[in-house]
């Protein structure tokens, strides 16, 4: 690939990934929610309790982002976290009424920001977008061995 189209595509999606951001913040304002923490949210929706460190892995957030976020969603009393059982360091964070009448309206928002995201693409290319963007985000996955760092030290 020569630079000029290297360059394009990362100013692509640099460029994306700032707008995106800054759309969901916007987006997430009247709940009351700041990026990142509808994705918490989401997936404690999809799992049910689960141990915080396992909310890290999931969501690809290092321990301390989560610990962050769980402190301030606890504190707006969106989710509980209580010592888990077997091991006294560990949390188990679930949502709590608050939490769960949350997830219809952040869902909504998540809709509404995909639909803006994807449109005047062809239904074609919004059907396969999910899977080329996880084998880009595969792609760049610094908690693997990658083929990809190879070639780039060896130029």
């Amino acid at each position: 690939m020569d630079f000029e189209q290297a360059d394009a595509i990362n100013q692509a999606i640099r460029l994306l990934s700032l707008r995106h951001r800054a759309r969901i913040a916007a987006l997430l304002a009247p709940l009351g929610l700041h990026p990142g923490q509808e994705a918490l949210l989401l997936e404690l929706a999809r799992t049910g309790p689960v141990i915080q460190a396992q909310l890290s892995e999931a969501l690809s957030i290092e321990p301390p982002s989560v610990t962050l976020m769980t402190r301030k969603l606890e504190a707006s009393g969106h989710i509980r976290r209580t010592p888990a059982p077997t091991d006294k360091r560990a949390s188990i964070v679930e949502l709590t009424d608050s939490g769960m009448a949350l997830i219809e309206q952040i869902k909504q928002v998540w809709r509404a920001l995909a639909e803006e995201t994807v449109t005047g693409l062809p239904a074609q290319t919004v059907a396969e977008l999910p899977g080329a963007l996880t084998t880009m985000a595969g792609n760049v996955d610094i908690r693997r061995p990658h083929h990809a760092r190879n070639r780039v030290d060896s130029v």
